[in-house]
């Protein structure tokens, strides 16, 4: 996709977005947005593969089939490749089509029918292998809430408009080159990330700090077995590691309900079959969905500092994650938790990568203990990054990436990289530049230390500084100030004061021709 092409798809976006703005927060219709565009491309792949078995028959468009014989069997097969099922009058045209139809010729109420349509993609999976992928997924787009308009009428005006705007941008999905709707779907979700601040950033990782853990967990790989992210928000950073390698699998595991749909969504969307992503909703720490497996690669950005029950909960200090480090994690921040978790699911050749707030390297208490223990006895910890404050949505605090292997091939140092002062501003948030990106990559791959930027640290310097992790102990960016030379200063001093002196004396002699007093007292 061109920037122009790009950039047109940006402001058909927002046009819809407009339709429902100030109707509702920009976290609710993003519900509505997102929701709308993946019917659409469930519509689509529908058509598509419905004309293709359609290839050798006298009727090859979908939409024109009307034999029951006929969209029994497409349905099957639609069941078995796709992993859902759309009838020819539930595609997403149809329904477009009826919304703006001419109401004194038919009726343009499209409310229910849509609502049956989302309820149907649901129930035609049921007894599949698809069913856990698509299970309500559909579930936060209501159509009979009013703040989508407070009569039945204005709902339905209102919902065909959007379906409207959004049947007039062409995806593409003929073409295998063309990720339309995946640009459309990131650049919705990080529209409404910097919009809605906090809580619809808790969801997002801003795309340049996605690509720089990608990119480490994939150094050197080209295919991953497995990919796994334990606070996967709306999945994009699993997505973005597979346009650093080919990923087998998708594991994740998230909390919140509707981000979790947003997950499934987004995998579907970016042509993930349902059978090569497994998402969960539940809690990581104290219900782990996929502990019986190991990754190739882990990658997470975490809530900064969450709680969790800790040693509230007697089950945790047995647990196997946490059980060898001697110590449990504060109960008021769960950073660690989430690094021992993730660890425990790593397998022996794979790569780890996490986002954390900067106290995980310096705080000390049970956090010390464990900080110790992973370098000390694990020695699994290979660098740690410095990021600038203020890259993610909700928080202006700075955070690092810690990266761990089990298997180092460097397992007697560890890289430290100061890139905090390396950013471009953009409004009220800073961001990072492919070449900020690229610098930070090369310097990991390199591993050797580049002045005011990088370190490698062995292991003894870390034990001097009592495992102590803060950037500052091992990358000097200290900046002298310029020495004054003092003898030239008193020369500039005194000669501002003789020229004070002498335009004094001027305005001095102007008061007396004048015969009025001098505003100040002239030094004889």
């Amino acid at each position: 996709m061109t920037e122009e092409q790009k950039r047109k798809l940006e402001q058909q976006l927002w046009n819809i977005a407009n339709e429902l703005r100030g109707k509702m927060a920009a976290d609710e219709f993003r519900d509505y947005i997102l929701g709308f565009i993946f019917y659409k491309y469930l519509s689509e792949k529908q058509y598509l593969f419905a004309n293709e078995l359609l290839e050798t028959e006298s009727i090859k468009d979908y939409a024109s089939i009307t034999g029951e014989d006929d969209i029994a069997a497409i349905k099957e097969e639609s069941l078995i490749k796709l992993g859902y099922f759309l009838k020819p009058d539930e595609l997403f045209t149809a329904i477009t089509k009826k919304g703006n139809a001419n109401i004194e010729e038919e009726s343009n109420f499209i409310l229910e029918d849509l609502q049956s349509i989302l309820n149907a993609i649901e129930k035609t999976t049921m007894g599949t292998d698809s069913e856990d992928d698509f299970n309500q997924l559909f579930e936060d787009l209501d159509l009979n809430s009013t703040k989508l308009g407070r009569s039945v009428e204005a709902r339905n005006i209102l919902i065909a408009k959007v379906l409207s705007h959004l049947n007039e941008i062409d995806f593409k999905l003929g073409d295998s080159n063309s990720d339309v709707l995946g640009d459309a779907y990131e650049y919705l979700i990080a529209q409404f990330a910097s919009g809605a601040g906090k809580k619809a950033g808790e969801f997002y990782t801003p795309q340049q700090v996605s690509k720089i853990l990608s990119k480490i967990v994939t150094l050197d790989k080209k295919r991953l077995k497995s990919a796994y992210d334990p606070t996967c928000g709306s999945g994009s950073l699993l997505l973005r590691i597979a346009r650093e390698a080919e990923v087998g699998e998708f594991f994740g595991q998230e909390l919140n309900r509707t981000t979790y749909n947003l997950a499934r969504m987004n995998m579907i969307l970016h042509d993930v079959h349902y059978s090569r992503f497994d998402i969960k909703q539940e809690d990581t720490l104290e219900h782990p969905q996929h502990l019986e497996e190991r990754f190739d690669a882990v990658v997470a950005n975490p809530p900064f500092s969450a709680r969790w029950k800790g040693k509230d909960n007697p089950l945790n200090e047995t647990d196997d994650r946490f059980s060898q480090y001697g110590r449990i994690a504060p109960s008021t921040k769960a950073d660690f938790a989430f690094v021992q978790h993730m660890i425990y699911q790593l397998n022996d050749s794979g790569t780890m990568a996490i986002v954390l707030p900067h106290g995980v390297l310096f705080r000390g208490a049970a956090e010390g203990e464990i900080r110790q223990y992973m370098i000390e006895q694990q020695n699994f910890l290979d660098a740690v990054i410095g990021l600038p404050a203020n890259l993610f949505y909700g928080t202006s605090i700075p955070a690092c990436i810690l990266v761990f292997k089990k298997c180092r091939v460097h397992d007697d140092n560890i890289m430290f990289i100061d890139a905090s002062a390396e950013f471009e501003k953009n409004g009220n948030q800073n961001t990072l530049t492919d070449a900020h990106v690229e610098k930070i990559i090369k310097t990991y791959q390199k591993r050797e230390g580049v002045e005011k930027y990088a370190y490698v640290a062995s292991l003894d310097e870390i034990l001097e500084n009592d495992y102590n992790l803060n950037i500052p102990r091992y990358v000097d960016t200290f900046e002298e100030e310029k020495q004054v030379d003092i003898e030239a200063v008193t020369k500039e001093l005194n000669a501002l004061e003789s020229n004070i002196q002498k335009t004094e004396g001027l305005i001095a002699d102007f008061c007396a021709e004048l015969g009025i007093p001098a505003p100040f007292k002239v030094n004889a």
